[in-house]
């Protein structure tokens, strides 16, 4: 059985927490651009709001999955 030592496990967590961040982002970003050619009169703070939003809530996910392994 091979060894998997904790610094390969802790960098597999951080290459799954900056994947989940960039694509949240890039989520946050498409939604607030639809929204803001839509609804808003081509405003920057929907774009700006749905970027915010998709980096805090891959923030958490990356704290809770750093957290877990205490």
């Amino acid at each position: 059985m091979a060894q998997t030592f904790a610094e390969d496990q802790y960098g597999k967590k951080i290459d799954r927490c900056l994947t989940d961040t960039l694509l949240k982002f890039g989520g946050g970003l498409a939604i607030g651009s639809v929204l803001s050619l839509l609804f808003f009169k081509r405003r920057a703070w929907p774009i700006i709001m749905g970027s915010g939003f998709g980096i805090g809530v891959a923030y958490n996910n990356c704290e809770r999955s750093l957290n877990a392994s205490k």
